[in-house]
Parts: structure tokens; sequence; C-alpha cells
């Protein structure tokens, strides 16, 4: 829709943005990891704080506010882990609910307020931007208890449902498979959650721990957020779900970030 995220090289279209979690999350991960503080330090923290701003600003110039945000949980989770103090955390908290005005009046453009004032009531406009979250709703709910069946449901095969290949494929998941098919994806995704955690505990140091933390955190994320969004308890925004979603540059990278972590399990053996 006018947004420049991708690289056209020739034979296939590559999205940078994908690949910058694993990127920061290994970049944060031999910051942190390196240091033998119990507590981070704030040079260690404001230099964190930098990598992480860089790409940020870089993605939402693209824009592409939905990536930026997955962004954060690396650098949070990661800090988090390295020794930040709580106290920290509740401080930005209470920093970001009072910026939370000045950035709906000078930080959003009116097409991002727009889906935040149609998710809260997304019947004020049906037919134009409260479309896609109302017809999210639709797609879950009719699936009832075992669905309709692989490739029958009517919303995400008529196309009632809009991008339901990518944003809202959780929603088709729902239709098609039903409350019994949602239950068995969710059951995967927190046994792969589960199985990435011991990893980062079973890690020989805390570059490694870190690394598996920032990795997880992200996917966490995106995770969390998608299957939210696609029951209508988020606002809409352009987040993939993992290994679900259509997209080549988000299955590389996360199969990528999932290297990582196998790698770090497996390395807990050498000297």
């Amino acid at each position: 829709m006018g947004a420049q995220r991708w690289l056209d090289l020739g034979v296939f279209n590559l999205q940078p943005s994908e690949f910058a979690k694993a990127t920061l999350a290994l970049v944060l991960a031999k910051l942190l990891g390196d240091s033998r503080r119990q507590i981070l330090s704030n040079n260690e923290l404001f230099t964190a704080i930098v990598l992480t701003v860089i790409p940020v600003l870089l993605v939402v110039r693209q824009p592409d506010l939905g990536t930026a945000v997955t962004l954060l949980p690396i650098l949070i989770v990661v800090t988090f882990a390295a020794g930040l103090p709580v106290k920290y955390l509740g401080a930005l908290a209470l920093m970001g609910t009072l910026a939370a005005p000045f950035a709906w009046q000078f930080g959003l453009k009116d097409y991002q307020k727009e889906r935040i004032e149609t998710f809260l009531d997304p019947e004020q406009d049906p037919r134009g931007a409260g479309y896609q979250q109302i017809q999210a709703r639709i797609t879950v709910g009719s699936g009832g208890v075992y669905g309709k069946g692989f490739r029958q449901g009517t919303q995400g095969q008529l196309r009632f449902l809009p991008v339901a290949h990518n944003d809202f494929i959780f929603s088709v998941l729902a239709e098609e498979q039903g409350f019994v098919g949602v239950l068995v994806v969710l059951g995967l995704y927190l046994f792969v959650i589960m199985r990435s955690l011991a990893a980062a505990k079973l890690a020989k140091d805390r570059l490694g721990a870190y690394l598996v933390l920032g990795v997880l955190s992200t996917f966490t994320f995106q995770v969390i957020y998608n299957i939210t969004m696609s029951a209508g308890l988020a606002p809409v925004k352009g987040l993939t779900l993992p290994l679900m979603s259509y997209g080549g540059s988000s299955m590389i990278a996360t199969l990528a970030g999932f290297g990582l972590i196998l790698n770090v399990r497996m390395r807990r053996f050498t000297n």
C-alpha cells in the first residue's frame, strides 16, 4: 500500500526487517553476555537502547510500525535477563503512559489512529476501516468446535476476510479446524516456546542464554499479538503469524532464529 519494505533482487523480494530480529538478538547478546556484572550498568543499558533504536527507526521510516514494535521485546527481555532493575521497567511503563497522549497527537499517522479507533468500535465504519476486524471475528466464530474442514471455510475461501493468507491466517485456521484445531496449534506453539526456554537454561554461558531469550521474545510476541488480533482483542497490525503466514522472508528468518537456538543447545556439550 505504498510502503517500501522489500528489496527487489530480481529472482525474489527480500524483507530485511525480518532478519533484523535475529541480528539484534545476536548484537545484544554479545554486548551484554560478555559482561561479568550481576546488575546492568547505565552505560551498557544506554548502548543497548541505541543499538535497538537504530533499526527501529529505519523500519518505522518504511513505514512498518508493526515489525518495528517486534524489536522492542528483544531489548526488554535481554536487558532484564542481564540484570536490569525492575524499577527501570516500572519507570519505562510510567513514561509510556504519560507519553501516550503526545504520541497520539503528534506521533501516530491518521491511518494508525483509525485502526485504534475501529478496534474500540469497529461498527462505526463496518464497510471501511472496521471491515477487517468484523470479518476476522465472524471467521473465528463460524468454525465452532470442530470446524468446517480443510479449505471448506466460506469466509476465507470466498475472500470475505482480507489478507487471509497472511495477517489473518489464524482466523482461517479457526474456521476450518474449529476450537479443537486451535487448541492443537496453541499447544504446538507452547511446546516450541518451552523447549526454547529449556535451551536457554541449558546454555553454557550467558551469551547463549541471552541469544535464545532474544530470539524467543520476538517470536512469542508475534504469536500472541497475531492470535489476539485475529480474535478481535488487539488493533489490526501487519504482523505475520510465525511458521504459518505466507511470506518467504518471514519463514526463513524465523527458521534461522531457531537454528541459532538449536546451535546454543548443541554447544552445551563443548568445552
